[in-house]
């Protein structure tokens, strides 16, 4: 197995787009596993480790910009976790210690697993996703850069460089149904926000269809709000739960969810 290790974005762009088979890896909490199993043998690994401009996060325009290997150890601390509880809550549950220090936001994005807990955080965001390649770079909204289980719209040559996500601008909170509150693989999840500016509920659930999606409802119209979200869900059996029950949590967490940031 061949290793690149470019040391700047530019060197790793040039090198993904001579080397479209190299797969990226930052953190490695899902492609080694992947490796450990003999699941996944690539040829070529494009090591991002190097990379710091793909590291921290920042405020751009009204919105904060989360670089594509912010940890989720980075998104429990403070100010960010104050900016983006929902997401703070999220990383809290993923994992050991060792885990949220080597996970990283690009690759939960990149592995884009319906059961990725920081998806949800980042939908009702409204996150943008930004890729790039030595083409250039573009945008896309984290519902159109996420097309089906495990499968995502970037083209073989462009990498996650990072997403932009809107700031809270009301109470979040974000929920998972699992054997144990942390260290598991959610049998489904939900992240909401209350946005009084706007006038508007926005909850978006995870492990309970192809990808994560999003239901909004205004303030007025919260009644049914809870079966709206396990209507707009469409789950599957498998050895984690069965479809009638993740239909029946989310259900209860949107309850629960809508209560807590209503208080």
């Amino acid at each position: 197995m061949e290793v690149l290790t470019p040391r700047v974005l530019d060197e790793a762009l040039r090198l993904k787009a001579e080397r479209p088979e190299a797969v990226p890896i930052q953190g490695g909490t899902d492609l080694m596993v992947e490796l450990n199993f003999d699941r996944s043998r690539p040829a070529v690994l494009l090591n991002l480790n190097e990379l710091g401009e793909l590291g921290g996060w920042s405020r751009q325009n009204g919105s904060i910009r989360l670089g594509a290997a912010l940890t989720y150890t980075e998104a429990m601390e403070t100010p960010l976790a104050e900016t983006l509880p929902a997401l703070a809550e999220a990383a809290r549950t993923i994992g050991g210690p060792q885990i949220r220090n080597r996970g990283t936001l690009g690759g939960n994005l990149g592995t884009a697993s319906p059961a990725g807990d920081a998806l949800p955080p980042l939908l009702i965001g409204d996150a943008v996703v930004e890729v790039a390649s030595t083409r250039g770079e573009r945008a896309l909204p984290l519902a159109q850069f996420l097309t089906g289980p495990r499968r995502n719209a970037l083209a073989e040559d462009e990498l996650i460089v990072g997403v932009r996500v809107r700031p809270a601008s009301g109470t979040q909170t974000f929920m998972k149904v699992g054997p144990r509150n942390a260290m598991v693989i959610s049998v489904v999840s939900l992240a909401l926000t209350v946005d009084r500016e706007r006038d508007e509920v926005r909850a978006a659930f995870g492990s309970a269809g192809p990808v994560p999606a999003l239901v909004t409802a205004r303030l007025a119209e919260l009644e049914g709000f809870a079966e709206r979200v396990s209507q707009a869900a469409s789950p599957i059996d498998d050895v984690r739960g069965s479809a009638a029950y993740r239909r029946h949590s989310l259900k209860v967490l949107a309850t629960r969810a809508v209560e807590r940031c209503l208080q």
